[in-house]
Parts: structure tokens; sequence; C-alpha cells
């Protein structure tokens, strides 16, 4: 009967080795994880690989090298996606960790997910588990992603875990578009507006202001502020864009410093029609998050640190820390979220429930499902409410200007009857 050596994660957390006697791989892989945990590597005794034991990155340096740390420190959230499905698949075919990862080195064409997937191979090859390896990209896999893979390789339920990351991050993905093409229509409104009014203020104007000057008439207060706002354009923009760059120079230096994020965030989260698509997509992210971690075993405090780490929001960060410090002292979440009215008092009642049930992870998704919900309203709202309010800024703009030159051309007309006469 032949035999198969094997490297798995026991439930501990350690890597174990050894040797197995079975029929078959698949009767192999089955044993391993049915006496030692999760399966990484499963091999023939009599394979070449296994034959020279420590030689397999030395057979071919070049293609088992990782990619230099500094150029895999990007990657978009469709990338991420996408590496987390097609693992996810791979380990739900029944391959182990070491082999999904290897086909995934030769699958992937883009350089970063190669680079990624070679890395990530590497390092289970010099003995170190997958959740140690993703700890060494932080601007790529968050502390949430790493904790949630990390709780996948001790439960041995690593495929089921990316498979609830897969859907997780298909959600916030479709969360932060839905916020997004909510302002694309608005922002480009104002970019269009403020383009057509500079050209008409810079093309338009002075060829007016020649001609009210020609006429040597006086000119209505109304023209005056017209032609004094054309002359600070076309003579002082440069004032605008020094003005523009030492802004954004001060807002970073002040945004620099924790307090200074904190006010800038707390002012965000209280910004008219803004503010609303801001908080309901933290509600339902929120939500959907911890739900997500207490389904994969993380306990409530540690998957409190992660949503503070998550959270994008100083302000809201600050509130967060508050809140678990409350739990650590005894509180109720509910209770604690109530207390420093970070939710609305439906979603405090609604976590209530969900303590007092049992069924916590099911009641936060079903909290997460209700502000979806709400979310999806609140865009269509806001994306109903701005264009007008823009257009209205837009058209009284536009009417200031037509009513300095039609105050001007009607004193010309008034002027020259007068003079007939």
């Amino acid at each position: 009967m032949p035999q198969f050596r094997f490297v798995a994660k026991g439930s501990d957390g350690r890597l174990v080795d050894g040797l197995i006697t079975c029929n078959d791989r698949a009767a192999a892989i089955r044993q391993v994880e049915k006496e030692h945990g999760f399966p990484i590597k499963i091999e023939p005794v009599s394979s070449p690989v296994e034959s020279k034991p420590g030689r397999q990155t030395e057979s071919s340096p070049a293609a088992d090298r990782p990619a230099p740390v500094g150029e895999l420190q990007n990657l978009s959230h469709t990338q991420l996606h996408l590496f987390t499905e097609q693992l996810a698949h791979l380990l739900t075919s029944g391959m182990t960790l070491d082999e999904a990862l290897g086909v995934m080195v030769k699958r992937m064409k883009h350089p970063k997910l190669g680079g990624i997937s070679r890395s990530l191979h590497q390092a289970l090859v010099e003995g170190r588990s997958l959740s140690q390896a993703l700890r060494e990209f932080p601007k790529i896999f968050s502390p949430l992603y790493v904790n949630m893979v990390a709780a996948g390789e001790v439960s041995g339920a690593l495929a089921e875990i990316l498979r609830r990351l897969v859907i997780y991050l298909g959600e916030a993905k479709s969360l932060r578009d839905r916020v997004q093409q909510a302002l694309v229509y608005p922002f480009l409104l104002v970019v269009v507006g403020a383009l057509l009014i500079a050209l008409f203020m810079v093309k338009v104007v002075p060829q007016l202001t020649d001609f009210f000057v020609k006429t040597g008439q006086e000119l209505p207060n109304a023209t005056k502020l017209l032609l004094g706002v054309n002359y600070t354009i076309t003579h002082y923009w440069w004032v605008a864009v020094i003005a523009v760059i030492g802004g954004r120079m001060l807002f970073k230096a002040a945004t620099r410093s924790r307090e200074g994020l904190r006010a800038w965030d707390a002012f965000v989260w209280r910004v008219p029609l803004i503010s609303i698509l801001i908080r309901h997509r933290f509600y339902a992210q929120f939500a959907r998050t911890l739900g997500t971690l207490m389904d994969n075993g993380v306990t409530l405090l540690r998957a409190l640190e992660l949503l503070e780490e998550s959270a994008g929001n100083e302000f809201i960060r600050q509130k967060l820390v508050h809140v678990r410090n409350a739990v650590v002292d005894g509180a109720t979440l509910s209770t604690a979220v109530a207390e420093f009215q970070i939710f609305p008092e439906l979603y405090g009642d609604m976590m209530a429930v969900g303590e007092q049930s049992g069924r916590f992870a099911q009641s936060m998704h079903s909290i997460a499902d209700i502000y979806d919900r709400e979310l999806d309203k609140q865009v269509r709202i806001v994306s109903t409410l701005i264009p007008p309010l823009i257009l209205l800024v837009m058209a009284a703009v536009i009417g200031v200007v037509v009513y300095a030159i039609l105050s001007a051309v009607f004193g010309m007309s008034n002027s020259l009857r007068n003079r007939i006469q």
C-alpha cells in the first residue's frame, strides 16, 4: 500500500508533518483531515520531489522565488476578490493548499496576482501557515481577512471561510459602488458647470468689457461687479492656484494628527445629504462584517478590534473603542452602542433581540440586509435631489451674469434714447 508524506495545520495552529499509508491520495487527504487537521501538502513518498527533501526550491529557483514585496503592496478590490474566489474554488475541489497555490502560480496571468500566489506558495514551502504569509502584505490583506483565514486554518474549514470571504468582499464592493455611483453624476454636473461658467467669464465677458468701456457710459453696479470678477479671474488666477495648493497642504497637515483627523471625520459624518449615504453604508458594513466574523468563530472582543481597524473614520473608530471598553467592563454590545449613540435606536433594538435569542450572528446579517435596502433607497433619494440643487446653483450664477450684461445694455439703450430726444 502506498505511503504519503503530509504537512497539515493542527487545531492548535501548529504545523504537523509525517507519513501516512492509504490506498490512494484522496483517502490520504480524508485521513489527514480526520486525524491531524487541515492538510497543506500531501505527496507520495516515491515522488521525485519527496525523494530529495529540502531541494524543491533548489530545482527551479527562478520559478519559485517570490516577487519583491515592494512590488506587491497594491491590489485592487476586484483583483483581491478574484484571488480569493479562485483559491476557494480550488480548495473546494479537493486540492491541498500547496497544490491550489501551485496551480494559481501557473494560472494567474496578471503579474501582481501571480506574484502574490508565488510568494504565498513559497511561504508554505518554508513551513509558514497561510495566515502568517498573508500578514507580510498588510496593504493587500486586511487584519479582518487574515484573522478569518487563521480561524479557517484552526477549524479545518479554510475552503468554507474563503467562500464566505468571497461573498463578503462582493457585498462590500457592491456597497461602495452604489455610493460612488450616486455621487458620479452630481460631480460631473459640478465640473461641467464650473468649466462652462469659467469659459464664459474668460472668453465672452472680455469682449463685452471692451464694448462697454468704449461707450463711456456709467455702468450699473451689477455690471461693475461682473467686470471686477472677470478682471480678477484673468489677472489673478494664479492666486487661486496657490490657494488651492496651500489649502490642500494645510488640510494634510491638520489631518495628520489623530485629533485633526477626528475633527474632519466628525464633520463629514454630519454633512447634509452626503452623510446619509456614509452612515447607511457604515451601518450595513458593520453588521455584515460582525456577523461574518462571529459565524467563523471569532470572539466578540476580537471582532470589535478588527472593526475598529477597518472603520475608515477616526471619529467612529474612537466611538468603537469606547464601545469595546464598555463590553470588556461587562456591558452587552447593544447597551454599549446605545450609550455612545453610534447607531439608530432600531439598530440597537434588533441587536439586543439577537443577543437575547442566542442568534446574534444571524441577527447581524438580518440588520445588514435591512440597511442594504435602506442604503439603496437613500442612494435613489440623494441621486434624485443633488442634480436639481446643482442645476439651481448654476442657473443662479448664470442668471446673475446675464442680468449684469442686460442691465448694462438697457442702460446704454436708455442713454441713446435720451440723446436722440
